[in-house]
Formats: structure tokens, C-alpha cells, sequence
């Protein structure tokens, strides 16, 4: 297996909310690497915009430290991160009173006639007037690339208005809404497991798949995010775009052929094809509460009560030919027992059982994609265990991940952010949501809110546990259980 770096055209990229957060431990990083890889043609330039009163120089030098702080390469190959720093250029920019829009706008039209994206790494409520602000002023020209990061909207009425506001100043096909989940390497290798292989496709189906089982677990708390968590919870800040991305691809049909829309078509008709769920049947949700292994969901947020949600578990069916009869089982909290992202796809057992009960138990077949940590692939197979005392069945792996591979070849697996970024420079929307497939997601998902309001609040479950037993209970209703996530 051999790493190819492609390079783009010449670009200028303007990063609205440059000193933010996510502009220092995610793009600025992302970035730094593609150009350390040779992907970052001379001559592109990386435009950073904020409300801080700084001068070129101040904006590198705080560049230099998130770089020091999120990507260590950049500490072993200092020319590299030299280069990189002199790509940098700074304006203030306010939204408020929207003062610097000229400056910024004039110093784009110096050299003219490049690629154009403009990433809003803001407040999400801040995007239809960042938007337009760009917009007027020429710095969001046409021809120009936007780029959203998640939550879009807080509920499908909001993610309407918000699609109707952001494409009053620019079209769809010029609109990114990023999702990071589906820049990562093993979710585009499920496509490809399942679309490059005529292996798996004749069995992926309701007649050979029990169930799918898809985990985000999370180890840590709202780590100073309380404010916005609070608002969001779990369902809206995991299941209405993340998760509900990773079920699409899991359950999608093959795209006529592998391009923007062809795949989002399909991820759509999944969508559309989502049986609504029961609140109180096919769902279960909890909060993390204070113990021994560390404080609760209303210490951490710093509130008195709270009936937001940080742990949510879903039975989810897709009604078509494909998948009538094998429900999908979404779960996602924070503080639980280990830090875990997969996609489980469990295959039913082996019609007849040939083996004496002594040879051990014959486990039905399972592949296991994992998203974090140790990406990776693994499909779960019953063989012979090795020897000569007679049939003895054990459990094997056939391992399928390439991380291993990378490293014997000095490479790291890239970030999320690497892929996406390129793919806006690129001008490729494959790997990011459509407006109309935000609006399903919000369509199935808002019932299942609304009904919450008067219901019971979440069950309490201890920091380090699985989640709350109500996970459990709906799971095991059906005869399965959840996958270990591990410590």
C-alpha cells in the first residue's frame, strides 16, 4: 500500500473565527500537514478573520503555538512549519458592527483568479450573518466555496431557515456543511469494503445481517462546553448528524456511480426510509451523575438541574426490501467506560450446526468497523483452534485495517479535517451533507424530542458505566446485548 499526495490548484482559503478554538486544534493543524505532505501548492494563501486586534505576525505566532500543541510534526520538521506560517495572513473582522470586511475583500482581489472557499469557524448562530456580511462585502464571490460546521439548525424549523438564508448568498452545489465523522478514513473504507468487493454485497441484506449495532462513546465530560451542551444534548450535538451519517452508509444502496450526488441520493433514501420511532419503546436516555469515579453532568456544566440528555440509545428501522427486519441500535454518551467509535454489522448464525457441543460454541460471524481509536476493520470468524487434540472451535479475526501498513512507511493516519479541507479545495461535496438530507435527519429526529418534553428526564447513570440500564433494558428486549465498550 502506497500514500499518494495529489496537489490542488492554487487556492485562497479564509478562515472566518481564526483565534477560535476550532481553528487552532483542528484547521490550522489539518492544513499545516497537507502542506508538510506537498498537497498546498506556492501560492496558496490561508486568510484568517477574527474580532482580535492583531497584525500578521501575532496571528502566526499563535498559529505556531496551536501547531506546537496539535501537531508534533511540526516541532520535527521546523522548515516545514516555517513554509506553512508564511502562508498565513491576518485581518480583523467583527460581526457585530461588521467593520474589516473591506480589508479583507481588498486584499483578496491582489492577485485575482484563484479558488476561493470561505470556512465559517464560528458559533453556529452566527453563520446567516457571517454569510451575508461575506457576501456583501465580495469576500464570499461567486464562484466562492462556503463551509458550515455542525449543529446545522437545533431542530428541522431552524435548519430550514438556516438552509434558506445560506443559500440566498450562495448555491448548493458551492455550500460544504461538514460533518467530520465522514472524513475519516475507515467510513470511506466501508464504501469501499462494500462497493470494490463482490464479496460482501450479496450478504449484506436483512436475510444474512441480524442487526447493526453503532457506537460513539465518549470517556470524557462536557469539558467547558456546558453552555451549548446544555441546549443541545445528546441527540442533537451526536445522533441527528453523526450517527445518523453512519447508518446511511451502513445501510444506503450502491450509488450508480461514485460522485456528490449520486451518494447523497441514496443517503437521502435512507433517510426517508426510517420507520419513526416510538419515544417510549425504541428509545432510552440518561445523565451522567455524580459518584466516586468523578462528578456529575450538573457539576461539570456548572447548573443547579438539568434535564438535557447526555447519554441517548435508539432502535432504529429502515423500511425497505434491503433491511425489513433487522433493526439498527444507535448508541452515544459522554463519561462512559471507555472512548469508543463502530460500526458492528452482526451476522446471523450458521443455519445448521455440524459441530458436537464439545468442539465449543460456533459464534455467528461479525465485522467490526472501527472509527476511533485504532481505526481499523476486523471481520469476527469462527475457525479451528490449531493442534491436534481433535475439532475445537475458537474465535479468530481477519484483520483488514491498513494503520500498520502507514506506519512501516513513516505515515500517521490523517485527520478528519486533512480530507475535508482538500475535498472543499477540490470542490468535491461527496463526503459532506445536502440540505435535504439535514432536513430528513431533523424530520425523524424532532418527534423523538418533542415527545421528551413530557416524559420522565433521563435515568442517572454512573461516570465509567456502559449507560444507563434503560440501554440496556431495550436492547435485551430483543434478545441481543450491546458490544463491550472496553476501558
Amino acid at each position: 500500500m502506497t500514500a499518494r499526495t495529489i496537489q490542488t490548484a492554487v487556492f485562497d482559503l479564509v478562515v472566518v473565527g481564526a483565534t477560535g478554538d476550532l481553528a487552532r486544534r483542528k484547521l490550522l493543524p489539518a492544513l499545516f500537514q497537507r502542506d508538510r505532505a506537498g498537497q498546498i501548492p506556492e501560492g496558496a494563501r490561508i486568510l484568517g478573520a477574527a474580532r482580535a486586534d492583531l497584525d500578521d505576525g501575532a496571528w502566526r505566532a499563535q498559529a505556531a503555538e496551536a501547531l506546537q500543541a496539535w501537531a508534533p510534526d511540526a516541532a520535527r520538521d521546523p522548515e516545514a512549519a516555517a513554509r506553512f506560517l508564511g502562508r498565513l495572513t491576518y485581518r480583523q473582522v467583527d460581526l457585530e458592527s461588521g467593520a474589516g470586511w473591506d480589508a479583507l475583500a481588498a486584499l483578496l482581489r491582489q492577485p485575482g483568479s484563484q479558488a476561493r472557499a470561505v470556512y465559517l469557524a464560528v458559533a453556529p448562530h452566527l453563520y446567516a450573518d457571517a454569510a451575508r456580511q461575506a457576501a456583501e462585502a465580495g469576500v464570499l464571490s461567486p464562484g466562492a466555496r462556503l463551509v458550515v460546521e455542525k449543529p446545522f439548525g437545533s431542530d428541522l424549523a431552524g435548519a430550514r431557515a438556516l438552509n434558506a438564508e445560506l443559500l440566498a448568498r450562495v448555491e448548493e452545489r458551492r455550500l460544504y456543511r461538514i460533518d467530520h465523522y465522514l472524513g475519516k478514513e475507515t467510513v470511506q473504507n466501508l464504501m469501499a469494503l462494500r462497493f470494490a468487493n463482490a464479496l460482501f454485497e450479496p450478504v449484506w441484506n436483512a436475510r444474512h445481517i441480524d442487526h447493526v449495532q453503532i457506537t460513539v462513546a465518549e470517556s470524557v465530560g462536557v469539558e467547558g462546553r456546558g453552555g451549548y451542551y446544555d441546549r443541545a444534548g445528546a441527540m442533537r450535538d451526536m445522533v441527528q448528524n453523526h450517527l445518523l451519517q453512519l447508518l446511511c452508509l451502513t445501510a444506503m444502496e450502491p450509488p450508480y456511480r461514485f460522485e456528490a450526488d449520486a451518494v447523497r441520493d441514496e443517503k437521502l433514501k435512507v433517510l426517508r426510509a426510517l420507520r419513526p420511532a416510538d419515544p417510549e419503546a425504541d428509545a432510552a436516555r440518561g445523565q451522567y451523575a455524580a459518584g466516586p469515579a468523578g462528578p456529575g453532568y450538573l457539576e461539570d456544566a456548572a447548573l443547579d438541574a438539568s434535564s438535557t440528555a447526555t447519554f441517548v440509545a435508539l432502535r432504529a428501522h429502515v423500511d425497505n426490501w434491503r433491511w425489513n427486519g433487522t433493526p439498527f441500535y444507535l448508541r452515544t454518551g459522554k463519561r462512559l467506560r471507555g472512548r469508543l467509535s463502530e460500526i458492528v454489522v452482526q451476522f446471523r448464525e450458521a443455519p445448521h450446526a455440524i459441530f458436537p457441543a464439545a468442539a465449543g460454541p460456533q459464534r455467528p460471524d461479525a465485522l467490526r468497523i472501527r472509527l476511533q481509536p485504532d481505526e481499523g476493520i476486523r471481520l469476527e470468524m469462527t475457525i479451528k483452534d490449531p493442534g491436534p487434540g481433535g475439532m475445537r472451535l475458537a474465535p479468530a479475526s481477519l484483520d483488514m485495517t491498513f494503520a500498520d501498513r502507514l506506519e512501516a512507511q513513516g505515515l500517521g493516519m490523517p485527520d478528519a479535517y486533512e480530507r475535508l479541507m482538500m475535498d472543499v479545495i477540490r470542490g468535491d461535496q461527496t463526503l459532506f451533507m445536502r440540505g435535504d438530507e439535514v432536513e430528513a435527519a431533523w424530520a425523524w429526529v424532532d418527534p423523538i424530542l418533542a415527545a421528551w418534553e413530557d416524559m420522565e428526564p433521563p435515568e442517572p447513570y454512573d461516570v465509567g458505566s456502559s449507560g444507563p440500564e434503560g440501554a440496556l433494558r431495550l436492547i435485551h428486549a430483543d434478545g441481543r446485548r450491546w458490544r463491550e465498550i472496553a476501558a
